[in-house]
């Protein structure tokens, strides 16, 4: 994978522990509305109907408390900019997973098992606190911010899926844009194009002469949800082009080859 080599953005932990609590709250009331006809709507992700998809969101949010329930493991192994290229090799366990814990009960009671206790424990954390996650250990305060990307990302398919026009919390949105942000800087480093996610991030990548001052040479600007599902393969480049989504200008500014980031 790619080395998470540049210099980390920092994220505030009781503003990320609260955006992570928001999201999952607000999904959790719309979860709670959809009729069993509803929870048979496919998804655009694969075979997985809206069941699916639910389960997934309540799983991935109580990871925080399995984790924090386990021993804290002796070393970091994990930097935060490694994540997003880690999780592409666990696709096929994340399915399974899935799907068992799908069948642990119904949909409400799987996201009412992960609330209980979610809030006090994070509480009582400290974001420098190692957890044992699926690819080592990791420091709490930087496995939160994968959750925004989860929880936001997964809302945005439960959107898609039902049209149930679940919000989405600001700080969620804004860290899960960051890190994709800074994570297509770790793919393709360099700085000579300018890649703009207004009001969010702005990140330099690509190899090639590097822009000093006056308007980049090459320039991509585009909106946070575009951006998340350019970045997770939810939309592809040209139909986000064509569709005016995104705008591109420059030779170095064609970012089709380099996305998606989250598989």
């Amino acid at each position: 994978m790619p080395p998470a080599s540049k210099r980390l953005r920092a994220y505030d932990f009781d503003t990320t522990r609260a955006a992570v609590l928001a999201q999952f709250g607000q999904v959790r009331q719309a979860v709670g509305t959809l009729t069993e006809e509803q929870l048979a709507l496919p998804t655009r992700l694969g075979d997985w109907s809206v069941r699916e998809l639910a389960a997934h969101i309540a799983m991935v949010s109580g990871l925080v408390t399995r984790y924090l329930r386990l021993p804290e493991p002796g070393r970091q192994d994990l930097a935060l900019l490694d994540w997003p290229f880690a999780t592409v090799t666990a696709a096929g366990q994340v399915d399974e997973d899935t799907r068992v814990f799908a069948d642990g009960g119904s949909v409400v009671e799987l996201f009412d098992r992960t609330a209980a206790g979610l809030g006090e424990l994070l509480a009582a954390a400290a974001a420098e606190r190692l957890v044992p996650m699926r690819f080592g250990g990791m420091r709490l305060g930087d496995f939160m911010v994968t959750r925004t990307v989860e929880l936001i990302v997964h809302t945005d398919d439960l959107n898609d899926a039902t049209g149930l026009g679940v919000p989405y919390d600001r700080r969620a949105l804004a860290a899960c844009t960051r890190l994709l942000a800074d994570a297509l800087a770790v793919k393709a480093p360099g700085a000579s194009t300018e890649v703009r996610v207004p009001p969010f991030a702005v990140v330099q990548c690509v190899e090639g002469p590097r822009h000093t001052r006056g308007t980049p040479p090459n320039v991509v600007e585009t909106d946070p949800l575009t951006w998340i599902r350019l970045a997770t393969g939810r939309t592809a480049w040209r139909d986000a082009l064509d569709a005016a989504k995104a705008s591109a200008s420059g030779e170095r500014a064609d970012l089709g080859a380099l996305l998606p980031i989250l598989g």
